[in-house]
């Protein structure tokens, strides 16, 4: 199977590690690639995990993103810019558009992320 956040890599050699091991996500851009590959594959306990635990959904919420997420039709992701967040870091920022169908409609969710280290390793906190 090809990877959901990049077509030209085997999920099972880009984000599926992650997504066993949220440690191998060894930069912001990674960690976000794999949780745009866990929206497409509706893998919300890792979206979770993945979250940093001031801002993380609540089972409701969580409960919600299942449903919307399997509601929709992934096409493409879309890295446009990235400020540090590298392994020495401990914040970054990854600018993406996420594309989506809904309804029959293509939809983007262009987004400004913000990300920071959290018991060693990186998670989401929230859109800038």
């Amino acid at each position: 199977m090809n990877c959901p956040c990049n077509p030209s890599k085997k999920y099972s050699e880009c984000c599926k590690p992650i997504h066993e091991d949220i440690q191998k996500a060894f930069t912001a851009e990674q960690l976000m690639r794999s949780r745009y590959s866990a929206f497409v594959l509706a893998n919300v306990d890792y979206l979770q995990k993945s979250h940093h635990s001031t801002t993380r959904p609540s089972k409701k919420e969580k409960r919600e993103i299942l449903s919307w997420t399997k509601s929709v039709q992934w096409l493409k992701l879309e890295v446009l810019h990235t400020t540090k967040g590298t392994t020495s870091d401990t914040k970054g920022t990854v600018e993406f558009k996420a594309y989506f169908m809904e309804n029959g409609s293509i939809d983007i969710i262009h987004e400004n992320s913000f990300f920071s280290k959290e018991n060693g390793h990186w998670v989401y906190v929230k859109a800038n």
